[in-house]
């Protein structure tokens, strides 16, 4: 049962996005023209903003690249053979470095105006300084348009080009993006392959590209008979256009982030879960040995959202893409990225809808409420699907823990995901011991209260952008507890 809760009015930013872009699938360029609506809901006035320009980060010597380098000189144990074991991103590594001209990504942008007047650019790598003709004022609502250009680079971290399963494009962080403003000021963080923040809005995006390509995306498509490919309703007549091209419209609202990816090679397969719930696409490259994976992959899903729903709140969009592309798997709102069709990551994939895409914390400052609490829910949801019982569900989270606790290495929940000493401390502290953070919670307050914490927190706060205390404050009106000591003990030490 879903409690009646009213939602905090902490006031958040807005924003619109209305996006025409035309890759050209000879070169890999990206054109496009932006127009953003932002409403400046803060009691500031703004003299600035900031853009993120995440593609900029794929060039030999850029923070990304160095960092990587560095991390990668760090010995973090020994392997059975009493070999170093280096904290390298294995997806990473040293490859930006040896990166070609055509390889790399690039991010332009031109023609900005805010309110119709020229604003000053200042590049900053992967952040773009925007210097304000005249400041926005609080309360306010303001025009930004631009033109941009970007080079789709080899695909290395999330993003990109020709990914190692051949799919062709994955396109994550592709457009330039308005960086979130909030009660603790702007959140421009350079890219250096970790977390993400983004402003609360509706996105209206139309691609155009080689119209032998199927196209993913973020949203609902709102032209299914003029692309086809299964979209379109089952015997329901096309309408193609002539011309060797095709243009994509996908609307999303209440999301903060939108991602897409093409593929001639691409098969689409519908699902909808028994009961109700979100129609689900799942979008992989056809080769005849995986089908029969993809297949019990789209199936497993569908059993498991009544679950998800009842435990963690129903999903509120009206679909949802399983889409093969990128380096692992990497969630986006009413999408993921997935390597292979493995359940596994499938269902991780999807919690990342509750916990970031309703319940948008800042990734940078909070990645163990991302990343714990979808681990978290994760390992519940394929406990129940393997009908395990319930005190080995969390095994695995409790074992990353304890091997980091032993480490040595450990750092507090609390560390800003961008300034952890090591891809270990980052990883093993943000799922394993954020997953037992709520394990533990369970514990203390019972596992009957802690269910009704999460629908709770889920009813509160979904589409807004809540911090710790914002979760402990649900979670101590429940249980009737005072839980302070709990989050400083377990997020602020080690």
């Amino acid at each position: 049962v879903l409690q009646a809760t009213a939602q905090p009015d902490r006031w958040q930013q807005r924003i619109s996005y209305q996006i025409n872009a035309d890759l050209n699938v000879t070169t890999n360029i990206v054109k496009g023209k932006q127009q953003m609506i932002y409403w400046n809901n803060s009691p500031d006035t703004l003299h600035r903003l900031f853009i993120h320009l995440y593609w900029n980060a794929f060039q030999p010597n850029s923070s990304m690249d160095v960092r990587s380098r560095e991390l990668g000189k760090i010995e973090i144990g020994r392997n059975r053979q009493n070999q170093p074991v280096l904290d390298w991103d294995g997806r990473v590594r040293d490859r930006i470095s040896k990166l070609t001209p055509e390889q790399i990504g690039y991010q332009k942008v031109s023609n900005l105006t805010v309110n119709g007047k020229a604003a000053t650019l200042i590049e900053h790598e992967t952040i773009l300084e925007v210097v304000l003709a005249t400041p926005l004022l609080p309360k306010s609502k303001s025009n930004i348009q631009l033109n941009f250009e970007a080079q789709v680079p080899i695909q290395i971290r999330r993003s990109g080009r020709d990914n190692a399963e051949g799919i062709r494009y994955s396109m994550s962080q592709w457009y330039p993006k308005l960086v979130e403003y909030d009660y603790q000021g702007w959140n421009a963080n350079p890219y250096i392959a970790r977390e993400f923040y983004g402003v609360w809005g509706d996105y209206d995006v139309k691609l155009t590209l080689d119209k032998t390509y199927l196209v993913a995306a973020t949203g609902t498509l709102q032209n299914p008979l003029q692309t086809g490919f299964g979209y379109q309703p089952e015997g329901a007549k096309l309408t193609l256009p002539a011309g060797d091209k095709l243009t994509w419209h996908f609307t999303a609202q209440n999301v903060h982030d939108f991602v897409w990816a093409a593929d001639p090679t691409y098969k689409l397969i519908k699902r909808t879960p028994k009961g109700g719930g979100p129609l689900i696409y799942v979008v992989y490259k056809a080769v005849d040995s995986l089908e029969n994976r993809w297949q019990k992959m789209a199936d497993t899903v569908a059993l498991a959202y009544p679950y998800i729903a009842k435990t963690f709140g129903p999903y509120p969009h009206k679909n949802y893409s399983f889409i093969q592309g990128g380096d692992g798997g990497m969630e986006y709102p009413m999408a993921t990225l997935i390597k292979n069709a493995s359940i596994g990551t499938a269902i991780h994939e999807w919690m990342h809808s509750w916990y970031q895409m309703m319940l948008g914390t800042n990734e940078s400052l909070f990645s163990w409420m991302d990343e714990g609490f979808t681990s978290y829910a994760e390992s519940r949801t394929l406990g129940w699907l393997r009908n395990a019982p319930k005190e080995s569900w969390l095994e695995d989270d409790y074992g990353v823990y304890y091997r980091l606790q032993r480490s040595g290495l450990e750092e507090p929940l609390s560390t800003h995901a961008d300034h952890f000493n090591t891809n270990y401390a980052y990883s093993a502290g943000s799922y394993g011991k954020g997953a037992v953070f709520l394990a533990q919670l369970g514990y203390i307050i019972g596992e009957a209260q802690l269910d009704t914490v999460l629908l709770a927190y889920y009813n509160t706060w979904r589409f807004k952008h809540p911090n710790v205390n914002d979760f402990v404050r649900v979670a101590e009106k429940i249980s009737g507890m005072e839980l302070d000591w709990y989050k400083e003990y377990w997020v602020n030490s080690i």
